[in-house]
C-alpha cells in the first residue's frame, strides 16, 4: 500500500508541491459533482425552458463552476485574497460588459455564484488533540443545495408567482394614448395583437414621428421570460 504521507513528503521538499491528498480529493470531487449537477439543474430545468437562452445558460454553468474552483483552491491562508480578487473579477466583468443583462438573468447568475461558493467552503476539519471532527457535513451540503433547487421552482412556479408577460410596443396612433380613450387604445392593441390585455403602461412619447412606445401585460405563463420581448427597438444581435 502507498505511504502518501512519505510519498508526499518527499515530493514536497523537492517540489514546493505534494503529490495527492486522498481525502481532499475525495471531498473536493463529491462537492464538484454535487454543485455540477445543481447548478445544471437549475440552469437547464428552470431558467432555460422560459428564455431559450444557451448563452447565458452556458455562462451560468461554466462561470458558476469556475467561481467553485477558485474558491475551493485558495482555502486557508490565501482565502481572504482569493475573495476579494474573486469578488473584484465579478463585479469588474458585469461593470465593464459590453450588454446590458437583463435583471432574471442577474438574479439567476447571482445564486448560482452564491451556491458554488457555498459548495467550495463546505468542508468538516478535524481536530487530533480533541479527536473530534467539525464543520459542515454532507447532509447540511445536501440540504443547502435541494434549498437552492427548491427555491428555483418555487418561483418559476405560475402557481406561486404571477405569471403576468409584458412587450414593449411602438404604437403608431398618438391621439389613442389619452386616458380618456384608453378602453379604445386597449381594444385596438388586442385586435393588433390577439392577446388579452390586462394593463397598459404609456412610455415616451415621440411626437415628431407620432410613435410613443407602450407596453402592454398580459396573462401567459409561456411567454414570460421571453429574452426579446424587453427591447423597445431592433437589438445589434439581431
Amino acid at each position: 500500500m502507498i505511504d502518501f504521507n512519505q510519498l508526499n513528503y518527499e515530493i514536497g521538499q523537492q517540489l514546493g508541491l505534494t503529490l495527492f491528498d486522498p481525502q481532499q480529493f475525495t471531498s473536493l470531487c463529491i462537492r464538484f459533482i454535487v454543485n455540477l449537477i445543481v447548478v445544471t439543474i437549475i440552469s437547464r430545468c428552470f431558467y432555460f425552458p422560459r428564455s431559450h437562452r444557451r448563452d447565458y445558460a452556458f455562462i451560468f454553468i461554466l462561470m458558476a463552476m469556475s467561481i467553485f474552483l477558485l474558491v475551493s483552491l485558495m482555502e486557508g491562508e490565501g482565502m481572504n485574497i482569493g475573495a476579494a480578487m474573486g469578488l473584484f473579477a465579478i463585479f469588474g466583468i458585469m461593470r465593464f460588459r459590453t450588454e446590458a443583462v437583463p435583471i432574471r438573468e442577474m438574479t439567476y447568475l447571482f445564486m448560482l455564484i452564491a451556491l458554488s461558493v457555498v459548495n467550495a467552503v463546505a468542508h468538516g476539519d478535524y481536530h487530533p488533540k480533541a479527536d473530534y471532527w467539525d464543520g459542515v457535513g454532507i447532509v447540511t451540503i445536501l440540504f443547502v443545495n435541494i434549498a437552492f433547487v427548491c427555491m428555483a421552482w418555487i418561483f418559476e412556479s405560475s402557481k406561486v408567482m404571477n405569471q403576468e408577460a409584458s412587450k414593449i410596443i411602438r404604437y403608431d396612433n398618438v391621439e389613442l394614448i389619452k386616458p380618456e380613450k384608453r378602453a379604445e387604445l386597449k381594444a385596438d392593441l388586442e385586435k393588433r395583437t390577439g392577446l388579452k390585455i390586462t394593463r397598459i403602461e404609456v412610455g415616451m412619447i415621440d411626437y415628431l414621428k407620432d410613435s410613443p412606445l407602450i407596453r402592454i401585460f398580459y396573462d401567459d405563463p409561456s411567454d414570460v421570460g421571453n429574452s426579446i420581448a424587453r427591447f423597445g427597438r431592433m437589438p445589434k444581435e439581431m
